[in-house]
């Protein structure tokens, strides 16, 4: 490598103090990524997806080691290798949220009904359990829905709205029973179908 920029007419100096350090830190960056990414996937049982994002992250990790051992004298690799990893890891954390993989379970807690919300799950077709429950003030509903995480902003949105100190938890769901999660998500669509065809 580094006769190939020597032929650019870069210096030995930038080469060792600016470009190595800074293909470390990127090398660092995208490997450091692609293991958040692909420690959400294995959370989220995507076993086809996982094994790939482990080769490439093998791959570019031992290459940025690679480089570091060849430049083993010099400070700035492992400034650059410190840094890559730590941006590496909030760069995943943003790509990660953006992707909104998988789906949660969220868990309210509230001493009174919230009948808008209600009404916002059965017309967004969620499935969520009500039951009644005794808290530390008395009785309280407990509500329970498993969504994905990509409408999680909009239910949230929407339960604030209807009780804004509402108590909720919000937990990743590794994996669901599919089958079963296909037919209970049929069975409102086809009520939902017939009673618009009953109203046209």
């Amino acid at each position: 490598m580094q006769e190939f920029f020597a032929s650019f007419g870069i210096s030995q100096p930038i080469f060792d103090y600016l470009l190595m350090p800074l293909f470390i830190f990127l090398a660092r960056v995208v490997d450091v990524s692609i293991n958040t990414l692909r420690i959400m996937f294995v959370l989220n049982g995507k076993k086809t997806v996982a094994p790939v994002l482990g080769f490439f992250e093998a791959l570019i990790w031992l290459l940025a080691i690679g480089q570091i051992f060849q430049n083993i004298n010099n400070p700035m690799s492992y400034v650059a290798y410190a840094g890559g990893y730590a941006m590496g890891t909030y760069v995943g954390m943003v790509i990660e949220e953006r992707l909104a993989l998988g789906r949660v379970l969220v868990r309210i807690i509230t001493p009174e009904p919230l009948p808008e919300l209600v009404e916002y799950m059965k017309d967004k077709e969620y499935r969520f359990t009500s039951v009644g429950a005794e808290g530390r003030y008395g009785k309280v509903i407990l509500m329970f829905t498993v969504i994905k995480r990509e409408f999680l902003p909009g239910f949230i949105g929407k339960l604030k709205e209807s009780n804004e100190k509402a108590f909720y938890t919000i937990e990743s769901v590794k994996r669901i029973s599919e089958d079963d999660l296909n037919v209970m998500e049929d069975r409102p669509r086809f009520t939902t179908r017939l009673r618009n065809l009953i109203r046209k």
